[in-house]
């Protein structure tokens, strides 16, 4: 493995072909939930990769049966109240987001189970999202007690439909890998057990293409996602306020207690 990604110790790399880089979700044991340090790594990797003169194509999964359940409770209740810690949490998931789509190479992700919260930003906003039948792809966070944040409101309506966007996102139902080609969340849904082969041969593809044609095709039309940069900032600065809330306290509770919240029915907005 290069020293180039030896500081990421909390995912896994390899190289499974010529000039692709596989970065896999390493903690089977938790779903591959995200953990603080996990998160700050995921969001810094990016820039080492777009800056990697070996590689072409970057491949993203999950070990075991999930692509990653998103932040851990660790995490949310490290920031519940703690002004510090939201505002750290903050400028890492906006970094996340724009370094992914500033990031040079094509990412293509293999969603091989379940895959919500930070693990959703790079499912989604990979340039080819290829989903296995038994993915289950979900935003949880209304369901938390907090807005849809992370990547939601900058790439959902862009996928699918605004209509489409606010039944999920509001809802918090979750999209199985089928539901999600049929409605444009991702780019193709495949077999399980062909999966990460669909996923390499997309990767060994764009990593023999022209690489200066596919690079400036992906910084073109990610020029969408920029342009809506400012709707993804105000998503994410309400997602934070919201661990300033009784809601996000109650939301977290219902997890761990596995009930439905009861969250407050009244609200000043």
């Amino acid at each position: 493995m290069s020293e180039r990604y030896a500081k990421y110790d909390k995912l896994k790399f390899d190289y499974p072909a010529d000039r692709v880089l596989r970065i896999t979700f390493d903690r089977p044991e938790t779903f591959n939930s995200v953990d603080a340090e996990t998160h700050t790594q995921m969001t810094d990797m990016w820039i080492d990769i777009d800056r990697d003169p070996d590689i072409n194509a970057v491949i993203v999964t999950g070990a075991g049966k999930a692509f990653s359940a998103g932040g851990d409770f660790s995490l949310i209740e490290k920031m519940i109240g703690d002004s510090h810690e939201i505002m750290k949490t903050w400028k890492e998931a906006k970094d996340l987001v724009y370094n992914i789509i500033n990031c040079n190479k094509p990412i293509i992700s293999a969603i091989n189970g379940p895959a919500a919260g930070a693990g959703l930003v790079v499912a989604i906003l990979a340039d080819i999202s290829i989903a296995g039948k038994r993915a289950k792809i979900v935003d949880g966070h209304p369901r938390l007690g907090v807005a849809a944040g992370d990547v939601a409101a900058i790439i959902w309506p862009l996928l699918t439909s605004m209509a489409k966007a606010k039944y999920y996102l509001m809802t918090c139902k979750p999209v199985s890998g089928e539901e999600a080609e049929r409605i444009g969340l991702v780019s193709m849904c495949v077999e399980d057990d062909e999966l990460q082969q669909i996923a390499l041969d997309t990767a060994v593809e764009l990593a023999n293409g022209s690489q200066s044609a596919i690079r400036w095709t992906k910084y073109s039309l990610n020029n969408w996602l920029r342009q809506a940069g400012p709707i993804f900032d105000a998503s994410t600065a309400l997602e934070m306020l919201g661990f300033m809330s009784e809601d996000v306290k109650e939301g977290v509770l219902s997890h761990r207690e596995k009930r439905a919240p009861n969250f407050r029915k009244d609200c000043p907005l």
